[in-house]
């Protein structure tokens, strides 16, 4: 993500706190996405009809069955993770892709981006991971099921006493490749995106420039990552070791479903994560320009 084209370059607790500000807004407003997302995923295919149909469908039926602030479940882990994910992977980008071009001046090639996506996704979510499976426990849990945690923060050590610490850290490995590739996506593509679009001369790093360069981030972000995402939901919402690992997880789905098993739930997952990183980038460009 480029810096505001006026003004230097944040100091990097600013950057990481501006871009937590940004992550926590945009994920309170398309949470519910989220969740229907979440749902569609762990849907196991069967030979009645199945509970969720769509996007607006399993909103719908969410809010139906359990009450429509069931489409917030998960929301104080959700911050818990965004405070510290979204304020690493983005707040660190912009400082990791400097080093990365060492002493050449100009703009970043785009695998230079790609690279520092990588490198801050990663390492952001190695230490956000168990925020992450609190809140897809939380949203996964459907109605009329007694609670499994009370809320996030009773979760960690629930999960520590019955699974052992290392279980806060279940489904790490594809976290891991999902978030860095995602993040590779949606900030690689949101820089050069927004540099293309100011170099055309037809937009000034403003809001239109913004939210045409998010929704391309999304759609990027979701084409790259939906594989390693729905992995990663199954694996974290796996309650009875259904799955032995990342391998297994990605060849019982394949075996259940085939190669489009991988891109269950792509519209809620593209409309979810093109409305997240809009809201995301029009918050963090502004909250940037405050702080500097």
């Amino acid at each position: 993500m480029s810096p505001p084209a006026k003004g230097k370059p944040l100091p990097l607790h600013k950057s990481i706190a501006a871009s937590a500000i940004a992550a926590c807004t945009a994920e309170a407003l398309t949470l519910p996405l989220d969740t229907a997302k979440v749902r569609l995923q762990l849907q196991a295919k069967s030979s009645g009809p199945p509970l969720y149909k769509g996007l607006l469908g399993t909103v719908g039926t969410i809010a139906k069955q359990e009450g429509p602030a069931a489409l917030w479940k998960g929301l104080e882990a959700g911050f818990h993770r965004q405070c510290l994910f979204g304020g690493l992977r983005i707040g660190m980008y912009e400082p990791v892709k400097t080093f990365y071009m060492g002493s050449n001046p100009g703009e970043a090639p785009f695998l230079t981006k790609v690279a520092a996506g990588l490198t801050t996704g990663a390492l952001a979510i190695m230490i956000a991971s168990p925020t992450d499976l609190v809140k897809v426990r939380m949203q996964s849990e459907q109605g009329g099921q007694k609670p499994r945690y009370p809320n996030a923060r009773a979760a960690y050590p629930m999960i520590v006493k019955e699974e052992g610490f290392a279980g806060l850290w279940k489904g790490v490995t594809p976290n891991i490749g999902r978030n860095a590739i995602i993040n590779a996506a949606e900030l690689a593509s949101y820089d050069s995106i927004k540099t293309a679009l100011i170099k055309t001369g037809m937009f000034e790093d403003a809001m239109p420039c913004h939210l045409a360069s998010g929704l391309g981030a999304g759609f990027f972000a979701v084409i790259c990552g939906s594989p390693v995402d729905v992995v990663k939901s199954r694996l974290m919402g796996d309650k009875t070791g259904q799955y032995k690992g990342v391998l297994d997880c990605f060849a019982k789905s394949y075996r259940q479903g085939g190669l489009l098993t991988f891109y269950n739930g792509f519209l809620p997952n593209f409309a979810r994560l093109g409305s997240w990183n809009c809201a995301m980038f029009l918050t963090v460009e502004q909250v940037k320009k405050l702080f500097q």
